[in-house]
């Protein structure tokens, strides 16, 4: 479980394994790794399995390449980090998992003097968890919800985001992994079951 609060703006170094083992530079999020620790990487979650100073490496299965924009990151890209919370951390942001829902990409930047808007695409089976002021993690950052339609959302970026996480450098077209509020797919399932409906 994470809470979508970037701990470091890691940096890939490459990948190993036949393109299976996904090796990152993250001095912070390393320095107190061990072979079985969870770790966000763009707000996916990753189980480390070697650390050598302040790199670890993580296996990515198919899955994993199926549903997010991991497969698409090459050495020196950027990528936003987080350690796994626990019962001691603050909940900054909001229930993450680490369990990618979809890809988006963003269509719109719109800076502004204190901070920028940004609009992304919505993947259509994900637009029934999208709320206006709800929360909505991408690429690991717990963002809120500032605007909704039919095929998109924005949210808005304060300094700090822009500079600290990997989306003060994307641009247009670029895409970003997207987890929605997990409460909203419980309550969904519950309703559901509630009304007889598979």
């Amino acid at each position: 479980m994470f809470t979508g609060i970037v701990e470091e703006l890691g940096t890939v170094v490459g990948w190993a394994g036949d393109h299976t083992r996904l090796i990152v530079r993250g001095e912070m999020v390393a320095a107190d790794a061990r072979h079985g620790d969870s770790i966000a990487v763009n707000g996916v979650c990753l189980t480390v399995v070697e650390v050598d100073g302040g790199v670890f490496t993580a296996d990515v299965m198919k899955e994993t390449f199926d549903r997010t924009s991991l497969a698409a990151l090459v050495p020196e890209d950027p990528v936003n980090l987080e350690r796994a919370a626990t019962l001691a951390t603050r909940l900054g942001g909001h229930l993450v998992q680490g369990h990618v829902d979809g890809v988006a990409t963003i269509t719109a930047r719109q800076p502004g003097e204190h901070w920028e808007g940004v609009r992304f695409t919505l993947p259509q089976k994900l637009e029934r968890y999208v709320v206006e002021k709800g929360s909505i993690t991408v690429d690991g950052v717990s963002l809120t919800v500032t605007a909704v339609g039919a095929d998109f959302f924005e949210v808005g970026l304060i300094p700090t985001t822009l500079k600290l996480t990997t989306l003060g450098h994307k641009g247009v077209g670029d895409p970003v992994n997207l987890e929605v509020d997990v409460i909203a797919k419980y309550v969904e399932k519950l309703v559901a079951d509630r009304d007889g409906v598979a």
